[in-house]
């Protein structure tokens, strides 16, 4: 049998402590796990048999000493003998169960199952969103405000998310006595487990509606446009995201999910970002880079003449203190590069200058 690298599994090195391990196996899981979207059930088993391993010291010390062969060697079956294959979580919900996983599966899983630790329902929760939007150089630099329409889930404007057609006419939930929670006994190959869920009648709530909300149908949600105002900071990077905590979908009997706003910055013409400074090219004449002089160049503050000194030299650097990105209450500076542009014909006196001021060893 192929031995298998549990630490490359988990994407961890030799050395991990068992929280590394943990919070490498929960980072896994709830990206993989075959519930969610773009989940991936075969790598998911693949991230369950490493963690059953390493997170139980003995069987990591046996691990570490014959590989993931070392049940041959006397040390048992990696995963407690039948690994996570078939195994039904949505009822494991304890830490310890006499069979070497010593981890807290309602802790790492709980978002999937609507279970947590102690046993208590966890609050329902709407998805999360994102959307795309792009912004000028100079709005990256210094902020701005931008309008988004989204189309989504919000809470019925009607009921207030009762789902009732009197807001306050609801009456006692029959089917959890009004406790906003089920429990449920689930049996496997570990023993019988109860684990509480959310009421699937009254969404947690403990009551129901005594006549439907004729707008949302009792479901307490609208499908319906909403108008939102993003406040960019000043400073922002292209890539970076922002993250409204509460503006995502709503949902009946629970709390609404979040909105993640990814920024795309459009190029400047002239500048480009380096940390909180700005940079650019300058192209000046060979007599302004030996005489001196003065040039206009166009900032985001607006134009200003920037002194070219005698003498100097191709490749030299300029700087505009603080006119560059703001960061706390200061601001960087703009990094001007000089390109001096040589000439491709001289004219007869122009050589003549030229050869005098070889003579002179210049």
């Amino acid at each position: 049998m192929q031995n298998k690298d549990y630490y490359k599994t988990l994407g961890i090195d030799k050395s991990a402590s068992q929280e590394d391990i943990k919070k490498a196996f929960r980072k896994l899981a709830h990206q993989y796990h075959p519930d969610k979207t773009g989940g991936d059930d075969k790598k998911f088993k693949e991230f369950s048999e490493a963690y059953s391993v390493l997170s139980d010291e003995t069987k990591r010390k046996q691990y570490d000493a014959y590989g993931s062969n070392f049940s041959n060697m006397g040390g048992g079956q990696p995963g407690g003998g039948a690994g996570f294959e078939g195994f039904d979580f949505s009822g494991f919900n304890q830490g310890g169960n006499g069979q070497g996983f010593e981890f807290d599966l309602g802790d790492i899983f709980g978002d999937f199952f609507g279970g947590s630790r102690g046993g208590q329902a966890r609050t329902r929760r709407g998805t999360d969103i994102s959307v795309d939007i792009e912004i000028t150089f100079a709005e990256s630099i210094f902020g701005v405000t931008k309008t988004v329409r989204l189309t989504k889930n919000n809470t019925c404007s009607d009921c207030q998310g009762t789902g009732a057609k009197n807001p306050s006419d609801l009456i006692k939930c029959s089917h959890c006595n009004s406790k906003g929670k089920v429990t449920t006994t689930k049996r496997s190959i570990f023993g019988t487990f109860a684990t509480e869920s959310v009421c699937p009648e009254c969404r947690g709530v403990g009551k129901i509606p005594k006549d439907r909300c004729h707008k949302c149908r009792g479901e307490g949600v609208t499908k319906s446009e909403s108008q939102l105002d993003i406040k960019v900071p000043a400073g922002i990077n292209a890539g970076e995201q922002l993250r409204l905590s509460g503006a995502g979908e709503a949902i009946a009997g629970g709390e609404p999910g979040d909105l993640y706003i990814r920024i795309h910055v459009k190029k400047h013409p002239i500048f480009t970002r380096e940390g909180s400074n700005l940079v650019m090219d300058m192209e000046i004449k060979l007599s302004d880079a030996l005489l001196g002089a003065e040039m206009p160049v166009q900032t985001l503050d607006g134009e200003i003449a920037v002194k070219v000194p005698e003498g100097v030299n191709n490749g030299e650097i300029l700087r505009l203190k603080g006119k560059g990105v703001p960061h706390g209450n200061l601001r960087g500076d703009i990094l001007i590069a000089v390109k001096i542009k040589m000439p491709r014909k001289l004219s007869k006196t122009a050589k003549q200058a030229i050869e005098q001021l070889k003579k002179e060893g210049m």
